[in-house]
C-alpha cells in the first residue's frame, strides 16, 4: 500500500471512531431554566409595537371618542373591586395590542381592532370590559402560579435553606430579601439592563430595589388574619411570594402613598413611571410576567412553583 493509500485508511479510520463516539455519547441536555424562559403553558408575550404608525387612522374616530370618555370615567370592576376608568390599564392594554398611540386617538382603537379581530371579538375598537377579561386571561396564563391554582393546588414554599439573601442595596431601604438562586440571576441582569438602557431609572437607586419577596406561608397567614384581608384581591390566602418566585419592586410611589399602595391614584402615577413602561417592554427578556392589579408585582417563570 502506497504513502497515500495509507493516509486515507487512517483518515476513514479516524472517521469512523468518531461517529461512534460521538453516536454513542448521551444527548446535551437543554436548559430549562434562565432568564427569559416561559413556563410551558404559558401564552406568549406580544412583539413591542410599532411606533411608526399614523395615530390618526381614518374610520376609527368614533371608537377614539368613546375611548377617550372611558378612559377616565368608566365604571367597572376588572378585578373585583369598582374602580373608575381604565386609564391605569391603559399602558398594559396598548402594551397587548400592539398600540403604539395615546388611548383616547383613533391609531389606538384601530389597533385595538385587530386584536378584538385576532381574538374573535366583535370588532369596534372600543375598550370593554368584556374584552379586558380576555386580555386579562391571556396575561394571567403566563403566570404558572395562576395556573396551578386552576388546578387547586397551593404549592409548598421551598426549603428555606435554599434561598438565597439578596445583595447590599437590592432590598428596599435597606430591607433584608429572600429568593430562589436562579431568580436573583435573572433579576440582577435585568436590573443591570434597566440602568444601561434607561438612564431615568438609573438616576433614582431605589428604582427596582425590592421591598416583598419570599415570605413563609405562616408569616402570611398571620399577616392576613391580623389585617382581615385574606380575601385573594388585597392580600391572597395563598399567596405567590411563598414560592421565592415572585417579588414586589419599587416602580415609585405618589405622594403620601407607599410603594405598595393599592390604591387607585397610587397605581396610576406608578404606571406613568419610565420604571413601570420599562418593566411592561423588557421584563419579559429576563422571565418575568406582571400581576395586572399591581404595577409592582412581578414573577419569574423560568423555575415551576
Amino acid at each position: 500500500m502506497g504513502f497515500l493509500g495509507g493516509v486515507a485508511l487512517v483518515v476513514v479510520l479516524l472517521g469512523l471512531l468518531m461517529f461512534r463516539v460521538t453516536a454513542c455519547a448521551p444527548p446535551t441536555p437543554r436548559p430549562e431554566t434562565g432568564p427569559g424562559v416561559q413556563a410551558p403553558g404559558a401564552l406568549p408575550v406580544p412583539p413591542a409595537p410599532k411606533v411608526s404608525v399614523n395615530c390618526r387612522a381614518s374610520g376609527w374616530e368614533g371608537a377614539a371618542n368613546i375611548n377617550a370618555r372611558a378612559l377616565r370615567a368608566l365604571p367597572w370592576a376588572p378585578f373585583r373591586r369598582p374602580e373608575v376608568g381604565w386609564e391605569v390599564y391603559a399602558p398594559l392594554i396598548a402594551r397587548e395590542v400592539g398600540a403604539a398611540c395615546a388611548p383616547d386617538t383613533p391609531g389606538f382603537a384601530a389597533a385595538y381592532a385587530a386584536w378584538q379581530k385576532a381574538q374573535l371579538l366583535p370588532v369596534n375598537g372600543i375598550v370593554s370590559d368584556g374584552d379586558f377579561q380576555r386580555l386579562r386571561g391571556i396575561i394571567q396564563s403566563r403566570r404558572q402560579f395562576v395556573r396551578n391554582q386552576g388546578t387547586g393546588i397551593c404549592p409548598e414554599p421551598p426549603p428555606e435553606a435554599t434561598l438565597e439573601w439578596g445583595r447590599a442595596g437590592e432590598g428596599y431601604s435597606g430591607k433584608p430579601v429572600q429568593l430562589r438562586p436562579a431568580v436573583f440571576a435573572a433579576y440582577r441582569q435585568m436590573v443591570a439592563a434597566a440602568k444601561a438602557e434607561d438612564s431615568q431609572i438609573a438616576a433614582d437607586p431605589r428604582n427596582l430595589t425590592i421591598f416583598s419577596a419570599y415570605r413563609s406561608p405562616d408569616a402570611d397567614a398571620a399577616r392576613c388574619a391580623k389585617e382581615g384581608n385574606c380575601d385573594g384581591i388585597v392580600r391572597a390566602a395563598c399567596s405567590p411570594h411563598r414560592t421565592g418566585l415572585a417579588m414586589d419592586i419599587y416602580v415609585g410611589q405618589a405622594p403620601g402613598f407607599g410603594p405598595d399602595s393599592s390604591a387607585d391614584p397610587n397605581r396610576l402615577f406608578m404606571t406613568k413611571t419610565a420604571t413601570y413602561r420599562w418593566m411592561l417592554a423588557n421584563a419579559h427578556r429576563f422571565g418575568f410576567v406582571n400581576y395586572p392589579l399591581e404595577p409592582w408585582h412581578w414573577e419569574w417563570t423560568g423555575e415551576a412553583p
